[in-house]
């Protein structure tokens, strides 16, 4: 018979582990769900980041990578202020003609009331509110746009007359320099319907080696330059020999400037005192009336054809009886040629200058190759002559003009028509010169 232990408790059999938790599988599909989450995590964040650069490229910010995007509201226009008186701009002298006007003390703009808060649901109509110019910052740049705003009244009528040139003068004893300023010009004819495009010309004679000019002004009739030009190298007593000429021209841009008039000032009538300046007006008188009057003098010019060789051989000798160019008396005359085939310009010559004469002696020789057959005569060709006095600084001014040819009138065509019938010989012959 089989004895039965009693049992202290219940009967606990061991159970082995079925490795569910603990095994490689499962820790590696933890580690690939960790990786996923975190590629999802690292393409959001990329995405989020590429969307934020679009829209500041778009928004056109430039605020730095790492400031937040905020969406600024903009801003209200301000008033830009002129330059202060340091800096190189509105550097214009005042005009010593415009009237004064009260720049000392600009008027201040007008405080303007603020604006009624907004409520979130109300609706006001803007009101547009006019610009408020601002004060100049210094008496210079008060004055200089004075100058810009005040122009001269231009006069309806001149009755004949050139207007007048208003000038200043200063000497300086301790430079040996003598300032001109060229203020303003007056009442000038009004040739086109806006006006003439004037400037001035200036020289001190009688040596004429100090030459200046002041800039163009636009379409007006009444110029302001306010420049000044100091010559240096001027003792005192030779002042009393120096002459101020100043021609007023109006520039052109396709063609030669049309000279307006002069004003011719000796200093010897004036008493300059050092430092001093003197302020002058000079009415401008016409400089075409000399030549009118003595002519435009004459030209003795010697031809050769020689058809075998298809050549014209000019030879210029000289002038005589050419008109005053300057106060002094003289002038600086140099002749200009061109060849002319069917009425167009095909070959140009041109003598030395000759300075200071009214009858100059060229003695030159010029050949031109003539375009046609041998056989042919100079029925389709022509020859124009220019004398013009030179200058240093403007344009040089035509004093006369000469055209020989078959269409020519008077000598000019009797010496061409004697040239034809002479061939291989010099023919020479005294022309007068025409406006």
């Amino acid at each position: 018979m089989k004895m039965l232990m009693p049992h202290d408790g219940p009967d606990i059999a061991p159970v082995e582990s079925s490795g569910e938790w603990h095994s490689p599988a499962f820790w590696a599909l933890v580690v690939g769900a960790c990786g996923l989450v975190a590629a999802v995590l690292a393409a959001l964040a990329c995405w989020v980041a590429r969307r934020r650069a679009s829209l500041a490229h778009k928004l056109g910010s430039k605020r730095g990578p790492d400031k937040a995007l905020v969406f600024q509201p903009p801003r209200r226009a301000t008033a830009v202020r002129s330059p202060g008186s340091a800096t190189h701009y509105l550097r214009k002298s005042p005009s010593p003609t415009s009237a004064p006007t009260p720049a000392t003390s600009p008027p201040q703009p007008q405080p303007q009331p603020l604006p009624p808060k907004e409520s979130p649901g109300a609706v006001t109509p803007q009101t547009p509110t006019a610009p408020i110019e601002p004060a100049p910052l210094s008496k210079e740049l008060a004055d200089a746009t004075a100058t810009e705003k005040i122009k001269p009244t231009e006069p309806e009528t001149n009755e004949g007359r050139l207007g007048d040139l208003h000038f200043k003068l200063r000497y300086e004893n301790e430079k040996s320099a003598l300032v001109v300023s060229v203020v303003s010009c007056q009442g000038l004819p009004g040739r086109e319907p806006a006006g003439p495009d004037p400037y001035v010309k200036l020289q001190l004679l009688p040596d004429k080696q100090h030459k200046v000019k002041t800039r163009v002004v636009r379409k007006t009739r009444c110029p302001v330059y306010d420049e000044d030009f100091t010559f240096y190298g001027i003792a005192p007593h030779q002042l009393a020999a120096i002459t101020l000429h100043f021609v007023v021209l109006s520039f052109d841009r396709y063609s030669r400037d049309e000279i307006i008039g002069e004003v011719v000032s000796p200093l010897s009538s004036l008493q300059l005192h050092s430092g001093e300046a003197m302020a002058l007006c000079r009415e401008i008188q016409p400089r075409s009336l000399k030549m009118r009057s003595v002519g435009r003098g004459e030209v003795l010019v010697s031809l050769c054809w020689q058809p075998a060789a298809a050549r014209l051989t000019v030879v210029l000798l000289k002038a005589r009886n050419l008109p005053k160019m300057d106060v002094t008396g003289l002038a600086d005359p140099y002749v200009k040629m061109y060849l002319l085939y069917n009425g167009q310009r095909i070959a140009k010559k041109k003598t030395h200058v000759k300075k200071r004469t009214l009858n100059p002696v060229f003695n030159e020789s010029f050949v031109f190759e003539v375009p046609a057959a041998p056989s042919a005569a100079l029925d389709h060709v022509s020859l124009e002559l220019l004398v013009l006095d030179w200058d240093r600084v403007t344009k040089n001014e035509v004093i006369g003009r000469l055209e020989l040819g078959a269409n020519g009138t008077g000598s000019a065509r009797h010496h061409w028509r004697e040239v034809q019938a002479a061939p291989r010989r010099q023919i020479a012959d005294w022309h007068k010169l025409k406006e």
